[in-house]
């Protein structure tokens, strides 16, 4: 890996979901920005978007927010729209940028009109709330302060 590039590793219930190779961007010290294709195998079909090779992900992490934004881009540069995860804070630490996924997500559409609160099952059936009630408060806060940022016009300041 050169010296712009590492790993994120994403945790879900203590194991890893998912790693994969990212090019770090921009790192302000609070803010950090990575790009990356789809790192699944083959196309994903979510019904509302299509993720599949060739698709770009630029990355948007915070060391004191608890979600990600990833701008969903086809490889040809096409906008596709935002998935976002809520997730614990991110932690940079040596090669690897490591967040917790806590199964909610947001997806808005490249117009912005469509809106989608995702997960929300997995979420209550996580056990979060009697595990970690705090982190399952600042996860539900997570979630509508993403869908008010989505509704109230996109991302645009928040990703700068």
């Amino acid at each position: 890996m050169s010296a712009h590039s590492f790993e994120v590793v994403l945790l879900k219930a203590g194991r890893t979901k998912i790693r994969y190779a990212a090019e770090l961007l921009t790192d302000d010290g609070t803010h950090l920005v990575v790009r990356a294709p789809w790192a699944g195998e083959g196309a994903r079909d979510f019904g509302f978007v299509r993720f599949e090779p060739g698709d770009v992900f630029t990355e948007h992490y915070w060391r004191d927010r608890w979600y990600a934004v990833k701008e969903v881009r086809t490889g040809e540069g096409t906008l596709k729209g935002w998935y976002c995860d809520v997730t614990r804070p991110a932690v940079l630490d040596g090669g690897a940028l490591s967040v917790e996924d806590l199964d909610l997500d947001l997806w808005v559409s490249a117009d912005g009109k469509e809106i989608l609160r995702l997960d929300e099952d997995e979420f209550a059936e996580s056990g979060l709330a009697d595990r970690d009630p705090a982190a399952a408060e600042e996860a539900l806060r997570a979630l509508d302060e993403l869908e008010l940022l989505a509704r109230r016009g996109g991302f645009t300041d928040l990703l700068g």
